[in-house]
């Protein structure tokens, strides 16, 4: 299903001193956790190849986190969906939103969050109708498809937004 909430259901937004758990600076953010949730992100300042640096980057995460290596077939899958949502976010925000600017990965109990953002002002909607046997168009098909839920987060007064995704861990 897709999302146009600014926020997954049962998530009440950001804390109210404007806290986020994400640190600033450039480049990659070590991990941080509270009360079991682990954040990291990165920024992309610049960066050439954000796709295969996103991928690594977030392969880094799921090796820190326990998805990776995986024990199970329903693990591995599970661990290729989330490369493959960022893959797929990222890409977007190369092709309709000048790039990315930042990539964060939340891992809160058995959801992996999933933001990317950047400066375009354009609307992620899956192609309607799909079809899948032409090429391009499937991004936003897919995270449809591979995620509990996704959306989109704007800033008021400010340029970009925020497109964030949601997936579960295996049983």
């Amino acid at each position: 299903m897709s999302s146009t909430r600014p926020f997954s259901p049962g998530d009440r937004g950001p804390e109210a001193d404007g806290a986020s758990g994400v640190s600033e600076g450039g480049g990659a953010v070590p991990p941080e956790s509270s009360a079991g949730r682990q954040v990291r992100s990165l920024r992309f300042d610049g960066a050439s190849g954000v796709v295969p640096l996103a991928r690594d980057f977030a392969r880094q995460a799921l090796y820190a986190w326990d998805w990776l290596p995986a024990a199970t077939a329903d693990q591995r899958a599970a661990a290729e969906d989330v490369l493959l949502v960022v893959s797929e976010l990222v890409t977007n925000a190369c092709l309709h939103a000048e790039g990315p600017d930042e990539l964060w990965i939340t891992l809160d109990n058995k959801v992996i969050r999933i933001e990317v953002s950047d400066r375009g002002n354009g609307q992620p909607a899956p192609r309607t109708p799909h079809r899948a046997g032409r090429p391009g168009g499937h991004g936003m098909f897919i995270v449809q498809r591979l995620c509990l839920d996704w959306g989109v987060v704007r800033s008021p007064g400010l340029a970009g937004k925020k497109v964030w995704a949601e997936l579960g861990a295996p049983a």
